[in-house]
């Protein structure tokens, strides 16, 4: 048998072995049989396979089927493989209409792009064509003009013609050049038309790669119509205020003046500076570049970041009634805390004395009158004297809560030292009058010692008798408070930016740093911000001694304060700025200045610094000083012993004296002060001790009273000018001058009185008039230099910068001393 390519086949009878059949493999639905013979291998189909040149095998036919396959389910394959093949058919059409809809949108965005080319083109020529006509109409109007004015006149002709023997006239050679011109750029053109497609560089009139821009032929038309009008117009300088800092960089001098930064450095070069752009010029340079260039000059200094929040002062309309400040302060056990929750509980309502009331320390309290009071829980006296130094005065009345059975003590008189240095009215509260040891008289009485006379001894300081157990005279105490406010007239303007205090700062974990602040003036909102000392912030939330979220806070209102980038300190006061950027910088400032401060140790009160302050300033005439002692008596011999120290220039002065040891009070006391600490038979203890570190307060110990006077003379006595003094030691006389290379004139001279020393002062006298005054240059005696010479000697002498030296001049000599003044 043969295959349908006319090959020769393989017979399968008769001739085959066994061994010539290699492998059997599976082809479609059916076996076939490799077999190899001696020429060829050959692919013998079995029966029921495909032929070579037909199909499969009939699905019908049992025979031609694999085995295991059902008629339904051959019926099943060869609809899928049908479907199959349906499916591959439309995704090729599918694929075909896909790929030309894409050819056609790519052959529409090229005739839109070529037609968008097309029309720019056609504008830009449009508009060289209507720049070269009007160019061409400017000359053609100056050459007639120009023909005008130097034409002659025309004249009459002598002898007059026929008009059939005239001949015709010539043309003039302008007009001959100006009809070869004419032709020659109709054929120039005619010559591009026809030299191919016209592109841009040709339009826009463009040599090589160069091409015009549209501005460029703009600026062309402007300047060929201002000068068509008569003259270019020169644009007006504009002239800037110009802000001058210490130094500032050359792109910033020029951004400020508006100028080309090439030209400032220009400027710059031509003053002998190279510089770039990037580097920094003094201020003094800077001014003569600025009054060069036209411009004015503001000098301004580092400090004047802080001009944005300077107080402004409000009208007298603006104003409008406050709540009072109260701050209560006392000894320890006396029942401060215990009187402000009496307070409290018998005036706010329930529900409003929780938690942030205690946390902040300070809330508002409202009077059965209508009154508002704000109450201010500071932790010690620490907090109170820490704000007076930073300049945040935030209490208006200072309550003054004293034990009728225990009347005054050391803290007692601390709080009414420091109500007297912040200058503000107090009110005494004698409190636990229900005890049965009470003696209110006494504590009256012992005020008295120290400058505080109550209304009951015919003074002018409020006092009232109270009880925080019974609630007796809590009435009579918030009268008296509301009595106090009245008479201060106290007002604040609500419509403006916010300045306020900060009472205490700490770091929250959940919420980070938060400022309990005491809005002084102004209305401190939601979203402002801020700067706080060196800090500064964004207000995200404010929440007021309640413990609820407010949108805003006017004046006397304490509220804690989030969206702080850092910490403050207590006592700064807080200022609403307009932009983020100048709290920012302000906040930098006072950080750089605050370094600086540190750095240099400016801050540090030592006695030998208060001496040289007290010489520098000529209106310093009180020592201030602190003073803690082991025992009462032991303090009241030490004041009195400072009391007696001094005279008319200059005195003593004890801001507070008491008895224990040295607190972080005392500490803050004195650094708001500006004065040393001395202890007598006590020490500090170790927070005060870190603090005076920090603050730069200087502590001295003592162990003998004398040590500790006289310490204090010496320093007062600082305070007092020195005496200078001149002491006449001689007199000498010029016999000879002698000119000395490299010296100068040397007086060759014979000591007729007294003692002639090196580096002493001389005058100079001719005809007993002085002439010079400085001193000795040199002193020699023969070739040597010596310390001085003696009555009766000769020796050379050379002044400090003088050479005006004659025969028979007398030179005086004298010494100065300075005598230091003391106390007796």
């Amino acid at each position: 048998m043969s295959d349908n390519d006319g090959k020769k086949t393989l017979g399968l009878r008769g001739g085959t072995r066994p061994g010539n059949v290699k492998q059997s493999f599976s082809h479609g639905r059916t076996k076939n049989v490799v077999v190899e013979t001696k020429r060829k291998r050959v692919v013998v189909p079995k029966p029921g396979a495909a032929k070579p040149g037909g199909g499969a095998a009939p699905s019908g036919d049992p025979s031609r089927r694999p085995a295991g396959i059902s008629d339904a389910e051959m019926a099943r394959r060869m609809k899928a493989l049908q479907a199959a093949k349906a499916r591959e058919v439309e995704e090729a059409a599918a694929r075909e209409a896909a790929e030309k809809a894409r050819e056609e949108e790519r052959a529409r965005r090229r005739a839109e792009l070529e037609a968008k080319e097309r029309e720019q083109r056609e504008a830009e020529e449009r508009a060289r064509q209507k720049a070269e006509d009007e160019e061409r109409k400017r000359k053609e109007a100056e050459e007639a003009a120009k023909r005008a004015a130097t034409a002659p006149a025309p004249e009459e002709p002598k002898v007059a013609r026929s008009p059939a023997s005239k001949p015709a006239p010539a043309a003039t050679p302008r007009k001959q050049d100006r009809e070869r011109e004419q032709r020659g750029r109709g054929k120039g053109r005619d010559d591009n038309r026809r030299s191919g497609k016209l592109t841009l560089g040709q339009a826009t009139g463009g040599e090589g790669n160069r091409h015009r821009s549209m501005a460029a032929m703009k600026r062309k038309q402007e300047r060929a119509r201002q000068k068509a009008m008569g003259g270019t117009v020169e644009r007006e300088k504009v002239i800037r205020d110009v802000q001058l800092p210490e130094a500032i960089l050359v792109s910033e001098l020029a951004n400020r003046m508006a100028e080309r930064v090439a030209d400032v450095v220009k400027s710059l070069m031509n003053m002998g500076m190279m510089v770039t752009q990037n580097q920094t010029i003094d201020a003094d340079t800077a001014e003569l570049i600025i009054e060069e260039f036209g411009h004015k000059v503001t000098r301004v200094s580092d400090s004047d970041v802080e001009d944005v929040i300077k107080e402004v002062e409000d009208s007298e309309a603006d104003l409008q009634p406050r709540p009072p400040v109260i701050t209560i302060m006392g000894h320890v056990d006396h029942g401060k805390t215990s009187l402000l929750d009496a307070i409290r509980d018998a005036r706010v309502v329930a529900g409003e004395a929780g938690g942030i009331t205690q946390h902040i320390g300070a809330y508002q309290v409202k009077t059965d009158g209508g009154t508002t009071l704000t109450f201010l829980d500071t932790p010690g006296h620490a907090a109170f004297t820490s704000m007076r130094s930073r300049g945040a005065q935030v209490t208006d009345i200072v309550i003054l809560v004293v034990a009728a059975d225990d009347a005054v003590m050391p803290q007692t008189i601390e709080a009414i030292n420091h109500a007297k240095a912040a200058g503000v009215p107090m009110i005494v509260a004698i409190n636990k009058v229900d005890k049965p040891d009470a003696n209110p008289d006494k504590v009256r009485t012992d005020l008295l010692q120290h400058e505080v006379i109550v209304e009951k001894m015919s003074g002018e300081v409020q006092d009232v008798e109270v009880s925080a157990i019974t609630g007796q005279g809590l009435d009579e105490l918030l009268e008296a408070i509301a009595l106090q406010a009245e008479i201060l007239e106290l007002k604040a303007n609500p419509n403006r930016a916010a300045q306020g205090a900060v009472i205490e700062a700490q770091l929250d974990v959940g919420r980070g740093p938060v400022a309990t602040v005491l809005v002084q003036n102004g209305t401190l909102r939601q979203g402002d911000i801020f700067v706080v000392g060196e800090q500064y912030g964004k207000v995200r939330a404010l929440i007021n001694d309640k413990g609820d979220r407010v949108q805003e806070a006017g004046p006397s209102v304490p509220v804690e304060v989030l969206g702080l980038n850092g910490t403050p300190e207590a006592g700064d006061v807080l200022n609403v700025t307009e932009t983020e950027a100048q709290a920012r910088e302000i906040a930098e400032y006072r950080e750089q200045a605050a370094k600086d401060k540190r750095a240099a140790a400016g801050a540090a009160t030592t006695l030998e610094q208060l001496m040289q302050k007290a010489k520098e300033d000529e209106n310093v005439t009180e020592l201030p000083i602190l003073m803690k002692a082991d025992v009462q008596g032991s303090a009241e011999a030490i004041v009195q012993a400072m009391e007696k120290i001094g005279n008319d220039e200059v005195r003593v002065r004890v801001l507070h004296s008491g008895v224990g040891a040295i607190t972080e009070t005392d500490v803050g006391l004195a650094e708001a002060s500006g004065a040393p600490i001395f202890g007598f038979n006590v020490r500090a203890n170790a927070s005060a001790r870190n603090t005076a570190n920090q603050k730069g307060v200087e502590i001295r110990y003592y162990s003998v009273i004398y040590d500790l006077v006289d310490d204090v003379k010496a320093a007062a006595s600082g305070l007092l000018s020195a005496e200078i003094r001149e002491k006449f030691i001689g007199y000498a006389e010029i016999r000879e001058v002698f000119k000395v290379t490299g010296v100068g004139k040397v007086a060759g001279c014979l000591v007729t009185e007294g003692v002639a020393r090196r580096a002493a002062g001389v005058r100079l006298l001719r005809d007993n008039v002085v002439i010079h005054e400085g001193t000795l240059k040199t002193l020699k005696r023969f070739k040597d230099e010596v310390a001085e010479v003696q009555s009766g000697q000769e020796c050379g002498m050379a002044f400090e910068n003088y050479d005006d030296i004659r025969e028979g001049d007398v030179i005086e000599i004298f010494e100065r001393e300075e005598v230091t003044r003391t106390l007796d």
